[in-house]
């Protein structure tokens, strides 16, 4: 079984607005307290509609921007052109209306093999994260899929087990595109805070399974076992629980 998690929250808001504003408002104060405490903020960032929700609400709020360092908790071995490029989302979304610069924002190297690129981002956060088997990422913002998938971990997948890479690849990924690179389960875990946010019924069935704790959801499996796991819920995506 999974460590319990140090300290588990759940705030349930009206609508997807309120999550958006929630989720936003969290994200201001982490980053404002990880700056405070040492000097930088490091965010892990996924696709999906946390996309949205950043790239309306973190324009408005208030932090010293040039302490920033943006992850990416999995991303899509393809180009940064392509529809499917969670980086290029976020740099479309977030370079010129905010103060963020390009090079703050650690992206995979998508001309490599997916192999290499997972090795290359792993080679690319252990320059900021030096001297520790896992990195303390101060926040992850995760997805979760409609299968109970988080990053780009699926259920019942060899990658669960994986206990020694900080980044890995999968080819095999049963949602398109197959190929991608992914935090694994230790690196989400050793995060300082994990964070959930989601709107809408179709979420509720999965979200009262995950929070279940239903071992073998990948999501379920998030536990950070020195830090705050968060979920941010709607009524409708909570309306199970």
């Amino acid at each position: 079984m999974s460590p319990p998690v140090s300290k588990l929250v759940r705030k349930v808001v009206k609508n997807e607005g309120e999550v958006a504003s929630e989720l936003c408002t969290l994200v201001e104060k982490l980053a404002n307290d990880a700056i405070a405490a040492r000097g930088t903020f490091t965010i892990g960032l996924s696709g999906g509609s946390l996309v949205k929700f950043l790239c309306n609400g973190l324009p408005k709020i208030k932090t010293s921007w040039d302490k920033w360092l943006l992850f990416f908790c999995d991303e899509r071995l393809v180009p940064f052109d392509s529809p499917d490029s969670t980086v290029n989302l976020y740099l479309e979304g977030l370079v010129g209306t905010t103060p963020l610069l390009r090079d703050q924002f650690v992206a995979i190297d998508p001309k490599l093999s997916v192999e290499a690129a997972a090795r290359d981002y792993s080679d690319k956060m252990r320059q900021h994260f030096v001297d520790c088997k896992w990195p303390n990422v101060d926040l992850l913002l995760l997805g979760m899929g409609p299968d109970g998938h988080t990053a780009s971990l699926f259920p019942g997948h060899k990658l669960l087990a994986e206990d020694g890479l900080w980044i890995a690849p999968i080819s095999d990924s049963p949602k398109p595109p197959p190929c991608r690179i992914t935090m694994t389960l230790p690196v989400i875990n050793a995060a300082r805070c994990c964070v959930f946010a989601m709107a809408g019924q179709g979420k509720a069935e999965m979200v009262k399974r995950v929070l279940g704790n239903e071992e073998q959801l990948p999501a379920a499996m998030v536990k950070p076992y020195r830090g705050e796991l968060i979920w941010i819920l709607d009524e409708a995506a909570a309306s199970k629980l």
